[in-house]
C-alpha cells in the first residue's frame, strides 16, 4: 500500500498513527508529495489533490483521513480503534468529529493568515479562532482517556499537538487540563513520536 502525505498534516498523521497501532506500518510505503504543486502521483488517485490518500491493497484509492483510518483498522491486528457499532462507536465518532472540527477550524484560520496581509478578513480569523477554541472546549468536556487508545482519543491527540504547533500564539492550555495531560501522555507514545509534526 502507498500513503500520500505531507509531514506537517495532521489528517495525514492520523493515518500514521493508525498504521502504526495496528501493526500495518511495514506493509505501507509513506510517500511524501507536495499538494499544492498537483504532484502527479496524488492527482492520478485524487482529484482534489489532498492529503492522506491511501493506495488500498486492491490498488483503489481512498481519500479522507476517517476513511482511511477505518479501513486501516479493519484490516490490521490488535484491538479495535473504532467500536464495531453500539454507543461505544457513536461516542467514538463523536470525539473523532469534534478533533476533526478543531482540526478543519485551524487549518482555515492557517490559509487566512497565509493570505497577503491587505487581503486577510478579520472577521474570518475572528470567527475560525473562536470556533476551533470551542471546539477544543467540547474536546475538553468529553474528557478523552488516553489509557483507552480509540480514534476518538487520537484525534483529540493530534489536534491538540498541531494547533500548537501550526498556532504557537493561541493560548491551548488555560481552561484545559485535560487536554494538556491527554497531549503529553499521547506524545510519548512510539506512534506519536515517529509522526511528530514538521516542516
Amino acid at each position: 500500500m502507498k500513503l500520500y502525505i505531507t509531514a506537517p498534516s495532521p489528517f495525514a498523521r492520523k493515518c500514521r498513527i493508525v498504521a502504526r497501532e495496528t501493526g500495518l506500518i511495514d506493509r505501507i510505503e509513506e510517500v511524501a508529495v507536495d499538494p499544492y504543486a498537483n504532484a502527479p502521483e496524488l492527482l492520478a488517485s485524487n482529484p482534489v489533490v489532498q492529503v492522506p490518500t491511501l493506495i488500498a491493497e486492491d490498488g483503489l484509492p481512498l481519500n479522507d483521513s476517517p476513511v482511511i483510518c477505518e479501513y486501516l483498522d479493519a484490516l490490521g491486528d490488535g484491538p479495535r480503534l473504532l467500536p464495531a457499532d453500539g454507543a461505544d462507536r457513536l461516542r467514538v465518532r463523536r470525539l473523532e468529529t469534534l478533533g476533526n472540527q478543531a482540526l478543519e477550524m485551524g487549518v482555515k484560520l492557517l490559509l487566512e493568515l497565509r493570505r497577503p496581509e491587505d487581503e486577510r478578513s478579520p472577521s474570518w480569523i475572528a470567527r475560525w479562532t473562536e470556533n476551533m477554541g470551542r471546539a477544543l472546549d467540547a474536546l475538553e468536556a468529553a474528557r478523552p482517556d488516553p489509557a483507552r487508545l480509540d480514534m476518538g482519543v487520537i484525534t483529540a491527540g493530534v489536534a491538540v499537538t498541531w494547533i500548537g504547533f501550526r498556532h504557537p500564539g493561541f493560548d491551548l492550555a488555560t481552561g484545559r487540563p485535560g487536554l494538556m495531560a491527554l497531549q503529553a501522555a499521547l506524545e510519548n507514545r512510539p506512534s506519536f513520536k515517529e509522526t511528530h509534526p514538521a516542516g
